[in-house]
């Protein structure tokens, strides 16, 4: 198993000048109103931990004033922790020395914030390149590598021109270019699509979404929008007060929210949206035949024992091979549904198909099956429970 990209210990911040107290009192129970009330200390951030594994895109979910962007400053040192430990690849962001950290900075993080603090004098390449030449790489080599990105991002045809010249998606598109230009191992994304309109914004979700299949980056993502954490994120962690109330995939924090506020991201949310192939699934309602030369009508009939229509044909490494049904004992062939599908595709396809659908998890390697009526079911359920 591959190590964490980030692991973060215990993390505490306060702004004050006696946090000391302030971290006693936290101990003891109290909130951070009372901290502040009683001593003046504010709290940023209390006792943080979770890691981020390579390659995921996890998000960073609370309202204003939660701490969510005092904990992105704490990961990349922009801000000095109080108390516990970052570490990215296993070394210990606080206690590096000050000259390590630009360079930590610049070659293994890139921050893409709100304001896409373009320069304005300077064309889209040169200000795609700018992090590239910070770093000491060469003009041609920089302008050669920055048009890559800015092909990957759809800005090729506009190298040329200055950011005023540019919408605003299309200025934010020339921040992630910059960011993505100096090929960062870690990306951190601060409220990067906020300030575009809904549109503009689905659209960069969508550009963030290709690149992202394509290179596995491990990214993390501030955000204040339940939609945006849902639709992007593989995991996704809930701050509140400058604690951390809950970590989990989209459908587990909608399947268990921890506490009311979490429950109250949802109000007005059509939750089934974000449903995949695998919350939809039962393990147990079509039996399973092993596949061998011998299967007949006989050893099919009795699998299926009186109740069930199909058995679904595994070989020894449990990957589908077909199907067999009452009436016909030959090897059948039919389509899988990968377990992450979302719905609309799940629907699809239920819709057009007359036996139940497999459902295979990365692999291939069968993890249950899927029919019309549970679909149904598990739609009626969340959509009246949003309705």
């Amino acid at each position: 198993m591959n190590s964490p990209k980030v692991v973060v210990e215990g993390l505490c911040k306060v702004f004050g000048t006696s946090p000391k107290q302030a971290l006693d009192m936290l101990a003891g129970g109290a909130t951070k109103e009372e901290v502040f009330k009683r001593t003046g200390q504010i709290v940023g951030v209390h006792n943080v931990s979770f890691d981020v594994k390579e390659g995921e895109i996890f998000v960073l979910m609370g309202l204003s004033g939660s701490g969510k962007s005092t904990l992105i400053r704490l990961i990349n040192r922009l801000v000095e922790p109080t108390a516990g430990k970052v570490l990215i690849d296993g070394r210990d962001v606080a206690a590096v020395p000050r000259s390590e950290l630009t360079s930590l900075r610049r070659k293994d993080m890139s921050m893409v914030f709100q304001s896409f603090a373009l320069m304005p004098q300077r064309t889209v390449l040169s200000n795609a390149a700018f992090g590239l030449e910070v770093a000491g790489v060469g003009k041609k080599e920089r302008e050669k590598r920055a048009m890559t990105v800015l092909e990957q991002v759809g800005l090729a045809p506009f190298a040329q021109k200055l950011p005023a010249q540019l919408s605003g998606g299309m200025q934010q598109r020339v921040g992630l270019a910059r960011a993505l230009a100096v090929n960062p191992s870690l990306m951190i994304m601060d409220e990067a699509f906020s300030a575009l309109d809904p549109l503009k914004r689905k659209e960069m979700q969508n550009v963030l979404l290709d690149l992202q299949r394509e290179q596995r980056r491990t990214i993390l993502f501030v955000s204040h929008d339940l939609e945006e954490a849902m639709r992007i994120g593989t995991r996704i962690a809930i701050m509140e007060g400058g604690r951390v109330v809950q970590i989990g995939t989209p459908q587990e924090i909608i399947t268990n929210p921890a506490d009311d506020y979490v429950e109250a991201f949802f109000e007005g949310i059509d939750t089934s949206r974000y449903l995949t192939a695998g919350d939809l699934m039962q393990t147990d309602a079509v039996p399973v035949i092993k596949h061998s030369m011998q299967i007949d009508a006989s050893s099919v009939a009795q699998t299926l024992n009186g109740s069930a229509d199909y058995a679904f044909v595994l070989d020894g490494e449990r990957r589908i091979r077909g199907f067999v049904g009452r009436e016909n004992a030959n090897v059948q062939h039919i389509e899988c549904i990968e377990r992450h599908v979302a719905l609309d595709e799940v629907v699809n396809r239920v819709v057009a198909s007359p036996a139940p659908l497999p459902v295979v998890d990365a692999d291939g390697s069968y993890c249950g099956s899927i029919n019309k009526t549970n679909v149904l079911k598990v739609l009626t359920h969340h959509r009246g429970s949003h309705v």
